[in-house]
């Protein structure tokens, strides 16, 4: 069966390194598996402001 060499590349660090996936998981967790506040995402969306299509030109 064939593998690609960024298939083994990935094993390889995977049997060289045990602890990857947990390190993983706690750099996912800062950033990105967070609970949005709802209401406060639709506070945020009610508030932009639209911008100019050119936004460097002076309203005339």
């Amino acid at each position: 069966m064939y593998e690609s060499d960024i298939t083994k590349f990935i094993r390889e660090l995977h049997a060289k390194r045990p602890t990857l996936g947990a390190e993983q998981a706690k750099g996912r967790a800062l950033l990105w598996d967070k609970t949005l506040d709802r209401d406060a995402l639709t506070e945020q969306q009610r508030a932009r402001v639209a911008q100019q299509p050119y936004v460097y030109q002076t309203k005339v």
